[in-house]
């Protein structure tokens, strides 16, 4: 990654936006986008703009105990001067336990914008990973994701 220009700061970018949402810190979340980002989650909803990331994350938060995210930074490439796209596959680990949950991989698509010199997120896509008729290549993630984090040692 370190060959592309800003691909260390997106990679910190994605990484503190999973932090956040392992902490439960829906402001924190909220801050690493830009005023006009779009959201898109596992399950289709979308958030619009750093504010409604905000209050829904916070809504999430105080009705559930969320799984946390482990990832994988596939890598990250300059799309223009300014903007980065960052591709990452992410397990998630439910409350209380210590291993992936398979239903639960997902792709996800992180466009980045340089504003004021700092990286902010713009857009972030999460797509659920099926797979379908492949077992092999959804245990295959699996075991990828465990070794990045998602099981407990």
């Amino acid at each position: 990654m370190a060959t592309v220009p800003g691909a260390e700061d997106v990679d910190r970018l994605h990484g503190a936006i999973l932090d956040a949402w392992n902490r439960q810190d829906a402001k924190g979340d909220a801050s690493c986008f830009s005023d006009d980002a779009v959201v898109v989650g596992f399950d289709g909803s979308e958030m619009h703009g750093r504010d409604q990331i905000a209050a829904q994350l916070a809504a999430i938060f105080a009705d559930h105990h969320v799984a946390r995210y482990v990832r994988i930074v596939r890598g990250v490439r300059r799309i223009g001067v300014d903007a980065a796209l960052l591709h990452a596959v992410v397990g998630m680990v439910p409350p209380g336990g210590d291993d992936v949950m398979p239903a639960r991989h997902a792709v996800q698509l992180l466009v980045a914008v340089q504003e004021a010199g700092a990286w902010r997120a713009c857009s972030l896509q999460n797509t659920p990973v099926e797979l379908h008729g492949r077992p092999e290549a959804v245990e295959a993630l699996t075991e990828e994701l465990r070794a990045a984090g998602g099981q407990a040692t």
